[in-house]
């Protein structure tokens, strides 16, 4: 199955507020029938890089069996780390970065996508943030949309990580 996940990392329904991520699933069914899926962290305080990850890890742990997946992404860093390979540069290094070997931030939440991803074949797309990208203003819509809709939290799959390794 051919799926295709729309993230926005730094979703704000509220401008005075601290952010928050979204999650969107588009699949297309046996009988031809589009269908989405959402899911938002709600209002957090943390990065905008931590929310990217959370935004792209949600999405792949929503997937059942193995897919096809297409990550659309306006998080350049996020998309570079797999099309760049500086990840698996990380790995190598014992998650240490450049020359400076310098420790790479957000290890768990990695290693955590990299759980993710496992059974499915991911293909990460950067769309520049609202200028360039036909799918970047759909993936604000949709990402923003689904960050700002407090009935489809992901609080219970986050809940879940913590308890096995700890608080975000």
């Amino acid at each position: 199955m051919q799926v295709r996940i729309f993230t926005d990392g730094a979703a704000r329904g509220n401008p005075d507020g601290p952010g928050g991520y979204g999650t969107v699933l588009e699949y297309v069914d046996r009988t031809g029938k589009l269908h989405t899926r959402e899911y938002s962290g709600g209002f957090q305080k943390t990065t905008n890089n931590r929310m990217e990850l959370l935004a792209a890890i949600v999405g792949l742990e929503a997937l059942t069996r193995p897919c096809e997946v297409e990550l659309y992404s306006d998080s350049k860093y996020l998309v570079d780390a797999f099309n760049q390979h500086w990840i698996d540069s990380w790995v190598k290094r014992d998650w240490k970065r450049g020359k400076s070997g310098e420790p790479v931030k957000n290890i768990p939440l990695w290693k955590r996508l990299l759980a993710a991803m496992e059974p499915h074949e991911v293909t990460y797309i950067w769309v520049k943030g609202h200028a360039g990208h036909p799918q970047n203003e759909r993936c604000d819509q949709l990402a923003t949309q689904a960050a700002d809709d407090t009935e489809n939290l992901a609080e219970d799959r986050l809940d879940e990580w913590r308890k096995d390794n700890g608080s975000l």
